[in-house]
């Protein structure tokens, strides 16, 4: 074999790999949608706050506290499998306005 063919392959598996074990790694974020919203509720006091669809039919949704800031955002796939995809502090609902037509603000 040349060398470059070797180097080739081998970059090839490493980038399997590493897909192999993002995929298994996003796993462990997903759950059926009941047992996460009633987890998002009982262990970090999250409701829904936002709905919207996403590609391929997805469901996403944004979860918060009130009382502790919290947030998560999730998306649901048509198979009723939901995964978190992000979560952090300090969440603020807002309403703003969108600027008047001609104003490049």
């Amino acid at each position: 074999m040349n060398k470059q063919l070797i180097i080739g392959a081998l970059g090839f598996g490493i980038l399997a790999l590493a897909a192999t074990t993002g995929f298994t790694q996003s796993q462990r974020n997903c759950a059926p949608r009941d047992i996460v919203v009633e987890r998002l509720a009982s262990k970090y006091g999250e409701a829904r706050q936002s709905i919207g669809i996403g590609a391929n039919n997805s469901v996403v949704e944004t979860f918060s506290s009130q009382e502790t800031g919290s947030w998560t955002i999730t998306v649901t796939m048509t198979n009723g499998t939901t995964c978190l995809v992000a979560s952090g502090q300090n969440f603020e609902a807002t309403a703003e306005a969108l600027p008047a037509a001609g104003n490049d603000a």
